[in-house]
């Protein structure tokens, strides 16, 4: 089975579509040489890691941000490198149908049956998830793109870690 995986979006869970409250910081982030403006909070990284090593589980990325995450986000949060889906980009509606189908698709692969929870904004994941096969019992903690990750999330993944423990 493995240890448990928490998986992390960046975009709409770590990077907030709006302006967050305190403890955000403003970062202009280039990757493949196409400037973005994110709000990064430095706290998250302790959060994550705190909840991970309280449940002897194993970070990783799940965004489309993949190894870009590794250089443009975990230093700024207070991350490590980390592992990440590879996750293509986008093809559009036609073969992709939505980006939480896509993402979904990559993700049931890539965690090759070991259970996970997955902080992730996209509102069709819970329901492209199902559709896949070989998914082990997972958490989808849904987060509100507009507020990002809180720690009433981290409490939520940590109950239910806990509970995959017991």
């Amino acid at each position: 089975m493995g240890l448990p995986l928490v998986l992390l979006d960046v975009d709409g869970v770590l990077n907030p579509f709006e302006r967050p409250h305190r403890g955000y910081r403003r970062h202009r982030c280039s990757p493949n040489g196409v400037t973005y403006r994110l709000w990064l909070n430095s706290r998250h990284g302790r959060m994550l890691l705190d909840l991970a090593e309280s449940a002897g589980a194993e970070l990783a990325w799940a965004s489309f941000w993949c190894d870009h995450a590794n250089t443009w986000i975990a230093p700024r949060v207070g991350l490590p490198e980390l592992p990440f889906v590879p996750i293509p980009s986008f093809p559009g509606l036609g073969e992709g149908a939505t980006l939480g189908a896509w993402k979904a698709r990559h993700v049931a692969s890539w965690v090759e049956g070991r259970p996970f929870v997955w902080f992730e904004d996209e509102p069709d994941v819970v329901e492209c998830l199902a559709n896949e096969s070989g998914v082990a019992d997972h958490l989808l903690v849904s987060v509100d793109p507009r507020v990002g990750l809180t720690e009433e999330h981290i409490e939520r993944a940590g109950r239910w870690l806990a509970e995959l423990n017991a």
